[in-house]
């Protein structure tokens, strides 16, 4: 007696979506994908455009105006995947910095703190570690009194910002005042015609160590699983507002080195860095395909992300066109990015 063939129903419901469904399906999957299309499509498009897009002084200068926004970035990924969001990311790493040069600073330079003349590495080590107890701060703040993270944010940014402005003067602190280390990131290494500075080194280890520890470490299954529901996540036994504190101060962390990499970047320290950091830091983590829901999303695309920024200002400031344009195309892309992400998290599994 023969025996009937039997019938893999996983197959056929697969079998039985559409091919958009399984567009959604994979891009849920992997969340980088969709950013990575776009970053494709733009570099083909520069350079057929013009034809410096692809030299080696213009990709040596896209990676240089990517490092500052892609070492905050690391910081804003991992606080998104928790469902928050950071608004005093820039502040936070503006205090770091204006406190490392003023620490550093020689005491003969004109109208210094009494706190200048340290060891420059020792201003260092204190500039990131007064970054990881503001992040420690924020972090308190919302897990103790259950506030939004929104509002403790929107709040600690006008708090850092006027703390950087009062106890430093507002005081630019000029390259040539700071000692050689505190600058030691913004050195590049040839290779070829294409200058690899230390910053953008840095800055890949620590998105390649963050990506490491999101995917194969229990700390990583936790800032995943309280992002998508902290509900589910404390009946499971995870300790929701222990992993939310420890996202926040890990975050201050890393603000405190892109304090380190801001100064080598630009080879000073100003209390008037970019005031759209923040902005940008949001806008890199949502193109690169994080949700701003929490649960999902890569360091890897948040690094495409943060590339796609600086490849479509700077592919269209070689194009010749206003930056009020450039403007408009990084808002159109938010908004893109923001409108897939809510069809990709339909997807039926």
């Amino acid at each position: 007696m023969s025996q009937a063939p039997t019938v893999d129903l996983a197959e056929e419901f697969m079998e039985r979506r559409t091919p958009l469904q399984r567009v959604q399906s994979t891009l849920h999957r992997y969340p980088y994908l969709s950013p990575l299309i776009v970053l494709v499509v733009a570099m083909v498009v520069f350079t057929l455009l013009n034809e410096r897009f692809l030299l080696p002084t213009n990709l040596s200068f896209l990676t240089q105006q990517s490092v500052v926004i892609g070492t905050l970035a690391i910081a804003q990924t991992l606080i998104i995947l928790t469902a928050g969001i950071d608004l005093s990311i820039g502040a936070i790493m503006v205090f770091g910095q204006m406190l490392m040069a003023n620490l550093a600073v020689s005491v003969t330079a004109s109208n210094v703190l009494p706190i200048a003349g340290q060891n420059p590495a020792l201003s260092i080590v204190l500039g990131i570690l007064a970054a990881t107890l503001a992040g420690a701060v924020n972090g308190f703040l919302i897990v103790r009194f259950n506030l939004p993270p929104f509002i403790v944010t929107l709040g600690t940014l006008s708090v850092f910002t006027a703390l950087t402005l009062i106890l430093f003067k507002a005081r630019t602190i000029q390259g040539p005042e700071i000692p050689e280390l505190l600058k030691w990131l913004g050195t590049t290494v040839k290779i070829g015609d294409f200058q690899l500075m230390y910053g953008v080194v840095l800055m890949l280890i620590l998105f390649a160590v963050f990506a490491y520890i999101l995917r194969n470490t229990a700390w990583g299954r936790h800032v995943y699983a309280v992002g998508d529901d902290p509900v589910a996540a404390e009946l499971s036994g995870i300790r929701v507002k222990r992993v939310v504190f420890s996202v926040y101060v890990v975050a201050g962390l890393i603000m405190g080195i892109a304090s380190w990499v801001y100064i080598g970047r630009v080879g000073s320290a100003s209390p008037n860095a970019d005031p759209l950091i923040n902005l940008d830091t949001i806008t890199a983590v949502v193109i690169g395909g994080v949700s701003l829901f929490g649960g999902r999303g890569t360091m890897i695309g948040t690094l495409i992300g943060t590339f796609i920024i600086v490849v479509v200002e700077n592919g269209l400031a070689l194009a010749g066109l206003d930056q009020a344009y450039r403007v408009l195309a990084v808002g159109i892309l938010v908004i893109a990015a923001v409108a897939i992400d809510q069809w990709i998290r339909k997807v039926k599994t």
